[in-house]
């Protein structure tokens, strides 16, 4: 069952309702009263609807009033994100850090860019070996033994999304700084990351 939304008019029928009688107190549209509670409330109209949008709010993943207070809770907004990130990139980076439960395998890095709305394949290096690599494989040195690299797209495009989106926001943003500032902080501090995109 969906919680109830007042509208002002119910807010003012209500208060008129409770309102003792008598000339001290006009039922008059027109009378100072009458327009004092009418100005009242739309502030109850507007509470009531923030009231009812407060679990929709609560989670992360569909936040907009309490993303603030979820983003400065994980550090957020960073630098990498731009000056002006959209709803739907600041609300994936929050739920991307919250569900992050740590790793260091492939599909655990698949799955981080993906929680960020990145689709990501990984590749991995290692040194020449005679015996074991192909021929025309670089040399490299023993530092290719912890190189790996992320393979995206060379824009992944964020589309407007009804729902997801609000007014004043572009129809399209692309770029991959937050993939990139995020996989950085988080891969193993022994490795070399490499961004490779097409």
């Amino acid at each position: 069952m969906a919680a109830p939304n007042y509208a002002a008019s119910d807010f003012a029928t209500a208060i008129h309702a409770l309102m003792p009688r008598g000339l001290v107190w006009p039922r008059d549209p027109t009378a100072v009263q009458a327009q004092v509670i009418a100005g009242l409330s739309q502030t109850w109209q507007r509470h009531t609807a923030a009231n009812n949008q407060l679990l929709v709010d609560a989670f992360p993943s569909t936040a907009v009033e309490l993303l603030p207070e979820w983003e400065s809770m994980l550090g957020l907004p960073d630098p990498c994100a731009g000056e002006s990130p959209t709803l739907q990139g600041r609300q994936q980076q929050v739920v991307a850090r919250l569900t992050n439960s740590g790793g260091q395998s492939i599909a655990y890095f698949i799955a981080y860019a993906k929680a960020l709305g990145y689709t990501v394949t990984v590749t991995e290096f290692a040194p020449f070996r005679a015996g074991q690599s192909r021929a025309g494989q670089p040399t490299g040195t023993q530092d290719w033994f912890f190189t790996w690299q992320i393979n995206a797209p060379l824009n992944t495009v964020t589309y407007f999304a009804a729902g997801q989106s609000y007014a004043g926001q572009p129809l399209a943003s692309w770029g991959n700084a937050v993939l990139q500032c995020e996989l950085m902080a988080i891969k193993p501090a022994h490795t070399y990351l490499n961004f490779g995109y097409h």
